[in-house]
């Protein structure tokens, strides 16, 4: 098999893919001026590529694989196979959404306001085909930035735009009429390469890893020590996947117990534990889970 040739997004999702691949069991190392970053698999080449030009060029056959937000995929309308579905963005555990926004004082209340309406975005494609479903004739134009302050300063009658809180908008005296598309991350391939047995298989050996690490993101694993006549009363507070691990210590009257746990619940869980006469607890991260 040749190379598989994987891209990387630039920009704000670059150090969180990173981290993920490392998590996942490859390290990438990015260099400064250079947009093909070393990785610790001789069979892999990464580019560096912003994330609204990956799906074009998986799509293409030009990267085998790449990740990239469902909304540059439906952007470019791209015929690319949607592998799996990575959130892991480091700023916040809300999805993105691309927002109708209008100045405070608009009339505009509803998507069927904008008939004869001017809007700015950089999701052009997108935004007039949605519009188009809906019978809507509006004037939609690419925005190469500052595209919240055309609306504020009256350049537009209304921006399409990207947000997870909406404070932003907020702050600029914005106002968001509705949702129009939710995104998040998805590791895409090109149809050709999964044909292909041997690309195939290595990229859902990267899906099944990367899918792994951020799982056990949210996982911790919890070792405790129990009275054998507590045992019962313990177990039933551990949540796990199908049962705890129970086991004897050398002092048969004690056991051990491990299990997983999402890690949001420990706080709560531990005291619970302490009271139930669980001794020694441990808690520790897990790289991966599958």
């Amino acid at each position: 098999m040749s190379l598989l040739k994987l891209g990387i997004p630039k920009g704000s999702l670059e150090e969180a893919t990173i981290d993920l691949f490392a998590q996942a069991g490859w390290r990438i190392t990015a260099h400064s001026r250079n947009y093909f970053p070393a990785i610790d698999d001789p069979d892999i080449r990464c580019s560096l590529l912003r994330a609204q030009e990956m799906a074009r060029y998986v799509e293409r056959g030009t990267l085998d694989l790449g990740l990239t937000g469902l909304d540059w995929i439906l952007e470019a309308e791209a015929d690319v196979e949607q592998i799996c579905t990575l959130t892991y963005s480091k700023a916040s555990n809300r999805p993105s959404r691309w927002v109708l926004v209008v100045p405070e004082h608009s009339k505009i209340r509803s998507v069927a306001d904008l008939q004869g309406c001017k809007i700015a975005t950089e999701l052009v494609g997108f935004t007039r085909r949605y519009l188009a479903e809906r019978g809507i004739e509006a004037e939609v134009e690419f925005s190469w930035g500052a595209t919240e302050a055309k609306a504020v300063e009256g350049l537009v009658d209304a921006v399409v735009e990207i947000t997870e809180t909406g404070s932003t908008i907020r702050a600029h005296g914005l106002r968001i009429v509705e949702d129009l598309l939710v995104t998040d991350t998805r590791l895409i391939a090109n149809r050709a390469a999964m044909r292909d047995p041997a690309r195939r298989a290595r990229i859902e050996q990267i899906a099944l890893m990367l899918q792994a690490a951020l799982t056990a993101r949210h996982k911790v694993a919890l070792k405790c020590n129990v009275p054998a006549e507590r045992l019962d009363a313990v177990v039933a507070l551990l949540p796990s996947l199908h049962a705890p691990t129970v086991s004897h210590l050398y002092d048969r009257q004690w056991l051990a117990l491990e299990t997983v746990v999402n890690a949001d619940q420990v706080r709560d869980l531990i005291p619970r534990l302490c009271a139930a006469g669980a001794e020694g607890i441990l808690e520790y991260e897990i790289r991966k889970m599958v």
